[in-house]
């Protein structure tokens, strides 16, 4: 077998459908699309949550009261047992480093360190945040915390 010799499995691919090619071809004239309209239109169609004139739903349930969800800051989650598999003892650990390590997802977002595992080895750790367990375990162990 050669590459001149692929061809899609059979049924799995369509011809594409030739709109306003003449009455005869089943979609002449108005190209499949009826007779006037709003939809037969070049750029027809409503927008998405458009509800045929009435009330839509997004103003008709009631809003009320205080959402925190635009000023929560979201933390990145990393626990004392990951940081134990992946960095030596003695070592100063960095948002960046975690980063290095796959233990987050960006360098440039706030992480904090959580308190499940256990700590064998002494290290430095600069981090946004840290819950009092996870201090507490490090301080333990011999280590440092420094919250930037």
């Amino acid at each position: 077998m050669n590459l001149h010799d692929l061809r899609p499995a059979p049924g799995s691919r369509r011809e594409t459908k030739r709109l306003g090619q003449g009455i005869g071809s089943g979609t002449g004239k108005t190209s499949g699309k009826g007779n006037k309209g709003h939809k037969s239109r070049t750029g027809g169609g409503v927008r998405p949550g458009f509800e045929g004139g009435q009330m839509p739903l997004v103003r008709r349930v009631p809003k009320r009261g205080f959402n925190n969800a635009r000023f929560a800051k979201e933390y990145q989650i990393v626990n004392l047992g990951s940081l134990t598999q992946k960095f030596e003892e003695g070592r100063e650990i960095t948002v960046q480093d975690l980063h290095n390590a796959g233990l987050v997802r960006s360098p440039s977002l706030p992480v904090k360190i959580l308190a499940k595992g256990e700590v064998k080895s002494a290290f430095t750790l600069k981090v946004n945040a840290i819950s009092q367990g996870a201090r507490q375990k490090i301080e333990a162990a011999g280590g440092k915390v420094e919250v930037i």
